[in-house]
């Protein structure tokens, strides 16, 4: 009998702990079913003198129209007929016209790059696809005077941009909320396959012939930048150097680009080996 008893018992103790188990189990699955993912933080603090100098510097504004204005003598300059006798017959023959970035170039993200630093947030696609779909970004300061102007004179306007297809409806909106010109499906060209843009501007000097490429990163400009260490980019700047300010026209963006990109080497790295990486390529004396 007494056996029979311990039996019952142990049999009640296993049950017991059993169902508390799967009760445990059941409520933490539920838990984290019902309860957001935490959000991974980054350290973006070294980035507010970027942003700030973005929206808070009337030297900024000053490079962007400075920028515009180069842009808008070069233009003038193509249109004389002693230029015109350089070119083939066959460019003669083309319509002009004028490449630029997006981002940073004619429209400005530092909104977003602000709330990123104040949430400590990494960069992520989800969140940048929301910013973008706000159509919220404001023009950069001489970018519509500069295309409506170009535009006026028949200079076609192509917009390239690493956005990405689903990001287009937005950005087309956005850029004609602010007013610029020549803003369609077929004038803006986002990234589709490949973040590279030599094919999109090859696709556009097929039928045209590019006066100006205007951008806030030298991929923006030309291949030979793409995926170089910082030395090399120097390098490819000092051999090109003649086409800056004449056929290139580069904006200011300190808040990120591949600048910084080519700090890191192009790793994917943790925010502590990023900020490694930065503190070791300070020159100090």
């Amino acid at each position: 009998m007494k056996i029979k008893n311990y039996l019952l018992t142990f049999g009640l103790i296993v049950s017991s702990i059993i169902s508390t188990y799967y009760a445990t189990a059941t409520t933490t699955a539920q838990q984290g079913a019902t309860q957001p993912q935490a959000i991974a933080t980054a350290d973006n603090e070294y980035q507010v003198g970027a942003v700030l100098f973005m929206q808070r510097a009337a030297e900024f504004r000053a490079l962007a129209y400075q920028a515009f204005n180069i842009a808008r003598m070069r233009l003038d300059e193509d249109f004389d007929k002693k230029n015109l006798k350089k070119l083939a017959k066959a460019e003669r023959k083309m319509t002009r016209a004028v490449v630029v970035d997006i981002d940073e170039t004619v429209l400005d993200n530092s909104p977003h790059q602000a709330e990123l630093i104040k949430n400590r947030m990494p960069f992520t696609g989800s969140v940048w696809t929301a910013w973008v779909n706000r159509r919220a970004a404001k023009a950069i300061p001489g970018a519509v005077e500069f295309l409506k102007y170009a535009n006026s004179k028949g200079v076609r306007v192509f917009y390239v941009s690493n956005r990405n297809e689903a990001e287009k409806q937005g950005t087309i909106d956005n850029l004609k909320t602010v007013g610029f010109p020549d803003v369609s499906d077929e004038t803006v060209l986002v990234r589709t396959t490949e973040s590279g843009k030599e094919p999109r501007r090859q696709s556009i000097s097929a039928k045209h012939r590019i006066v100006l490429l205007m951008g806030d990163n030298l991929n923006d400009l030309s291949n030979v930048f793409e995926r170089k260490s910082v030395n090399d980019r120097f390098a490819e700047v000092d051999k090109t150097h003649e086409m800056f300010g004449r056929k290139y026209i580069v904006l200011p963006n300190a808040m990120y680009g591949d600048w910084e990109s080519a700090i890191y080497e192009y790793g994917r790295l943790s925010e502590v080996e990023k900020t490694a990486k930065r503190n070791a390529a300070l020159e100090s004396y």
